[in-house]
C-alpha cells in the first residue's frame, strides 16, 4: 500500500531562520513559503535528491502547530508523509485494520494540490503519518 516517502515535516518556531539555515548553512534548494489556510500552516519545501523536507510554521492563532511548538519550543519532526496510489482505498483498508483517521476521515487537498489524510499517531508508534495520493 505505501509508496515512497514524500517528505519529512519539521515544525519550526522561526520560519525565516529555518529557511536561512537550510539554504545558507546546508546549501539546500529551498522553495518559497506558501500559506495553507485549510491546514493552518505556512509551508516551505526543501528539495533533496531522494525526498523533500517540509518546514511547517503556524498560520494564525488557531494553527494546530501552535500546540506542537508549545511542547517542542525548539521545533521538531512533526510527521512523515507517504505516497499512496488510491487514498480512498488506502483509508478503507486502514480503517478495516483498526487505524484511526484524523478529522472527519475525508481527504483534504494538501500543499502539493493532492488529496491527503492524517493517521492517528497513537496507532503508529507515536508518529503522525500523512498519506498523499499520487
Amino acid at each position: 500500500m505505501l509508496g515512497r516517502l514524500n517528505h519529512v515535516a519539521i515544525a519550526v518556531p522561526d520560519l525565516e531562520a529555518a529557511i536561512a539555515q537550510y539554504r545558507d548553512v546546508l546549501g539546500a534548494n529551498v522553495g518559497i513559503p506558501q500559506d495553507e489556510p485549510d491546514h493552518g500552516v505556512t509551508v516551505v519545501f526543501i528539495e533533496l535528491p531522494n525526498t523533500k523536507i517540509e518546514l511547517l510554521y503556524p498560520l494564525g492563532a488557531d494553527s494546530p502547530i501552535n500546540g506542537f511548538l508549545e511542547k517542542n519550543p525548539s521545533g521538531s519532526i512533526h510527521h512523515l508523509c507517504y505516497e499512496v496510489d488510491d487514498i480512498l482505498a488506502s483509508r478503507d483498508h486502514l480503517v478495516e485494520k483498526g487505524a484511526r483517521i484524523l478529522g472527519n476521515s475525508e481527504p483534504k487537498i494538501g500543499a502539493h494540490g493532492k488529496p491527503v489524510l492524517f493517521l492517528h499517531p497513537k496507532d503508529f508508534n507515536g508518529t503522525l503519518i500523512e498519506l498523499e495520493q499520487l
